[in-house]
């Protein structure tokens, strides 16, 4: 479940760029040319029901499926898909076997990192208790009911605790934190990322706190690599959550989680077959052995001779692409845990090439051959603009196909088409009364638009937050944006585009990773005394 953006976010994909603007309309297309045929096994099983498949030169998005599962995992889930087995005698035994691997107490195999995060925060709740299991996430009369996390920890993934019913204690200080634990505190959630390996509110400092107050402390750490021994179960942590689908390269739909055998067991208790809220999240025995085994592979593999793979892959493209007068070249090698990959970057004067990195990124995935980059581009100073590469999750061969098309783009950049420069076709100033028709439910919004020439700016008043908007009309085109993000993490992003005809403009909602609706706005009557 979780993408490439661990540091407050780097993991987990999030869609908030432009990149994914395209992909609505490009669903659209794809499925009415759906042969009629039907799946067919092979190479082109994606081709025969009218989908593109793509290089991965993005990370390990789950928008973009994440990672390719390792060959002894996919063997291993063929081999259990043929035979039947009792459910929770085969996540007991894979618990043990996982600890054998890990040096954790106990270990569970979930249906994502998302599930293991729900599990465990249903583990410290209700501690496998079924009188109380059955009546989440309503948590009315249960002993403990709150979650502490430090306000760098707010992110879009913390959903997954808050599923359970509980409520959220934020501490952003030393301070805060001491008086956010109280005698209902269940357990602390703490994102990993640079931000909690040191200072005051660190996950060794939170941990010897919550020990002290007898509180379990649960790590989200979902796209990071296995580390053996666990570093986060030495500083003190309770328990700790993997993505499967990434690094370790298991099933997309399988998680870990790792620690205090108690609570590890009790995630079990909350979690399906075993009825109850958590029944969606159900594991299959294919995914749970496939996940084991790659855990298994994770303690063979070479990991220092797939980075310097990966070292290689870009260093052909960078070659490849260096040879382009103005296109320089470099690569960087972090050394966190999350998303652990060299990645290259690629700069070019945008004023020179006529091309912007985000042109580029788009022009990638919606072009043959299709190549996912990380969208939106790079900016630099002045009309310095890039792209990167990410080959974490390429496959041999991948470099050279990347290279033949990023060097036949930026030596020969498709023409632009040029920027229309019509005058308005009417001012838009003042109260405009929204309609949005979504896939199966319909929402009254408000624009407050102000323009000047071309230029408008103003408020978006949706169904719960008024946030700040600004667009273009050229002729009778209008576009207009605004966003805004939660507290949490969630962002919405709002792309208005249509046609002014009269005192209406009618056109098609981009919402991003939440896909399309259609919009109506009608300027706003207002009564006479």
């Amino acid at each position: 479940m979780h993408g490439f953006l661990k540091g407050q976010l780097a993991r987990r994909e999030l869609f908030r760029g432009g990149g994914l603007a395209i992909l609505p309309a490009w669903f659209r297309s794809r499925a009415a040319a759906a042969p009629a045929a039907g799946l067919r096994l092979g190479a082109d099983l994606y081709q025969s029901i009218g989908v593109r498949p793509l290089i991965n030169a993005r990370g390990t998005f789950t928008i973009i499926s994440g990672s390719l599962m390792l060959p002894e995992v996919r063997a291993a889930m063929t081999e259990a898909a043929q035979h039947h087995v009792h459910i929770d005698e085969l996540m007991e035994a894979i618990g043990g076997r996982l600890a054998e691997l890990t040096g954790a107490e106990f270990g569970l195999v979930s249906c994502g990192c998302a599930a293991a995060l729900t599990h465990a925060t249903a583990a410290c709740v209700a501690g496998g208790n079924p009188d109380l299991h059955v009546r989440i996430p309503n948590l009315q009369g249960f002993p403990k009911d709150e979650v502490v996390i430090p306000g760098y920890s707010r992110n879009v993934y913390d959903a997954a605790v808050r599923a359970v019913g509980v409520r959220v204690v934020e501490a952003s200080t030393a301070e805060e934190l001491e008086s956010a634990f109280g005698p209902r505190t269940a357990m602390v959630y703490i994102l990993a990322g640079p931000r909690a390996n040191d200072g005051p509110l660190s996950t060794r400092a939170i941990a010897q706190l919550a020990a002290q107050k007898k509180v379990p402390v649960l790590v989200d750490a979902a796209a990071e690599i296995l580390t053996v021994p666990n570093v986060h179960l030495e500083k003190g942590a309770t328990l700790v959550a993997y993505s499967g689908g990434k690094c370790i390269r298991g099933p997309q739909t399988a998680g870990l989680l790792l620690g205090r055998k108690d609570l590890v067991r009790a995630a079990w208790v909350h979690s399906s077959p075993h009825h109850g809220f958590a029944r969606s999240m159900k594991i299959g025995k294919e995914e749970a052995i496939g996940m084991l085994m790659a855990v298994e592979q994770w303690m063979k593999r070479d990991h220092k001779a797939e980075w310097n793979e990966w070292l290689a892959r870009l260093d052909h493209i960078a070659k490849r692409v260096s040879v382009i007068d103005g296109v320089t070249t470099s690569v960087s090698s972090p050394d966190d845990l999350s998303n652990r990959t060299p990645s290259l970057s690629i700069r070019w004067d945008a004023a020179r090439l006529g091309l912007t990195g985000a042109a580029v990124s788009r022009l990638l995935l919606t072009t043959e051959p299709r190549i996912a980059v990380p969208p939106g581009g790079m900016r630099g100073s002045g009309t310095q603009t890039g792209v990167s590469v990410v080959p974490y999750q390429m496959a041999p061969g991948d470099e050279r196909v990347v290279a033949e098309r990023l060097h036949a783009v930026l030596s020969n950049p498709p023409r632009q088409e040029p920027v229309r420069s019509e005058a308005p076709a009417a001012d838009l100033t003042g109260r405009w009364d929204v309609r949005i028709e979504y896939l199966a439910s319909a929402s009254n919004h408000v624009l407050h638009l102000r323009q000047q020439g071309d230029r408008i700016e103003g408020t978006h008043q949706g169904d719960f937050v008024s946030r700040d908007l600004a667009g273009s009309i050229t002729g009778d085109q209008v576009r207009l944006q605004s966003s805004y993000t939660e507290r949490h993490g969630d962002s919405l992003m709002f792309e208005f585009t249509g046609r002014l005809a009269g005192d209406e403009i009618a056109g098609t909602l981009g919402m991003g990773e939440y896909l399309e609706a259609r919009w109506t706005a009608r300027r706003h009557a207002f009564r006479r005394g």
